[in-house]
């Protein structure tokens, strides 16, 4: 060694509070194997700090205690159930401040098991998805209303089974609920929602705090149901009613009047016109995400009433909608401040209308061009030259 040049630190001579400020940013797998090194790093891996916000993915197949003791240890509250072969006993009792509990696709999960699982109150629990537990009731809804009374975020996607009563039992113990999942709750109507909106002469309470909420395919919800939203649930910011047919253009009248709406989805909305964008654009509706797609009674004349009032937008949808570029033109000249445009298979829109989007929105960051079959590479080649554009969806178009 020359003059005072000192020798290389090794790794195993840093703090064990530095290794576990880089095995934070390895993956999880880097993590497990960071921790089987030595002893010196096992104790640094399994610092809290280096599994914070992890979701530990789990096949709960047999009886293995020591595995509840070891995310215990490692701080580690989100666990998503990858298989399931008993009761959720073992998780709930096993991590005492579980956070998440993830339980998308466990088919095979049946009222019984939850309710086994859920023996005593998880006050600490606020995200459960049960999304396609397709065995899941109205009796696993009551024992979680009992047990889970914090809960945040319940995703109830594809659960077929769920009924009004199920929404009487949320609507009574999960006041505090911020976001509901209900897509393809078949049995779900305008009753159910009136639960959640806090009317008629039950003791529930309801979920008046609700933000977010997927009623996706539920057909048997028509606008009473929108009508019950718009008295009860005055914090809502996003609702999704694609291919709710039972929604028409007098429900979009009772949507306009809650003030903090941002996102309104009505994808294959079959009853929804150019009169019910009308009613949002005149009460000043501060949408900023609109999806209208596949609604083939929106067209040129929607679009005008859309410039006229809805300033706010953000994103467009409009696949498959009978709009020309008369209609384009409308919206390209007034909501300026587009950043997602979506035009995919609007067979009438042409190079005519694509200059017109090249021309004043500047700002935009996303457009689907897919399956529009009459623009050109003279059309294209303007919007290509879009300052802020990085998402282009051409899908089937042929060059011409």
């Amino acid at each position: 060694m020359e003059g005072n040049e000192r020798p290389a630190a090794h790794v195993s001579c840093l703090y064990p509070e530095i290794l576990a400020l880089i095995f934070s940013y390895l993956d999880v797998r880097d993590k497990g194997s960071a921790a089987q090194v030595c002893a010196a790093w096992r104790e640094a891996a399994y610092h809290k700090s280096v599994w914070r916000g992890v979701e530990a993915k789990l096949h709960l197949r047999r009886s293995n205690p020591t595995l509840f003791e070891s995310l215990v240890q490692r701080g580690i509250r989100k666990v998503q159930i990858l298989s399931l072969k008993r009761s959720l006993r073992e998780v709930v009792a096993g991590i005492p401040n579980l956070e998440s509990l993830n339980l998308i696709g466990c088919y095979n999960l049946t009222d019984l098991w939850l309710t086994q699982g859920m023996v005593q109150e998880v006050p600490t629990l606020s995200v459960l998805n049960l999304s396609m537990c397709k065995q899941i009731t109205d009796h696993s809804l009551r024992k979680i209303s009992e047990c889970a009374r914090n809960l945040q975020v319940l995703d109830l996607g594809g659960c077929s089974n769920v009924s009004n009563s199920g929404l009487l039992l949320i609507a009574w113990g999960l006041t505090g609920l911020r976001s509901l999942n209900l897509r393809s709750c078949r049995h779900v109507s305008d009753a159910g929602i009136g639960f959640l909106a806090g009317s008629g002469s039950h003791m529930a309470e309801g979920t008046l705090v609700l933000e977010h909420l997927s009623l996706q395919d539920c057909q048997k919800v028509t606008d009473e149901g929108l009508k019950h939203l718009s008295v009860g649930l005055r914090h809502l910011k996003s609702i999704n009613l694609s291919f709710c047919a039972g929604v028409t253009d007098s429900g979009l009248k009772h949507l306009a009047r809650i003030a903090s709406l941002r996102e309104l989805n009505l994808r294959s909305c079959d009853n929804i016109s150019d009169t019910g964008l009308a009613y949002l654009a005149e009460n000043n509706s501060r949408i900023s995400m609109l999806d209208v797609s596949f609604c083939d009674r929106v067209g040129d004349q929607g679009l005008l009433h859309v410039s006229q009032g809805l300033f706010n937008l953000r994103s467009l949808s409009l696949n498959a909608c009978p709009i020309s570029d008369e209609g384009l033109g409308r919206i390209a000249r007034t909501l300026t401040d587009l950043r997602t445009l979506n035009i995919g298979q609007c067979s009438r829109i042409t190079d005519k209308g694509l200059s017109l989007v090249a021309e004043h929105l500047l700002r935009l960051f996303c457009i689907d061009l897919y399956g529009c079959v009459n623009i050109t590479t003279v059309g294209l080649e303007k919007v290509m030259q879009l300052p802020q554009l990085s998402v282009l969806n051409l899908g089937l178009w042929q060059k011409r």
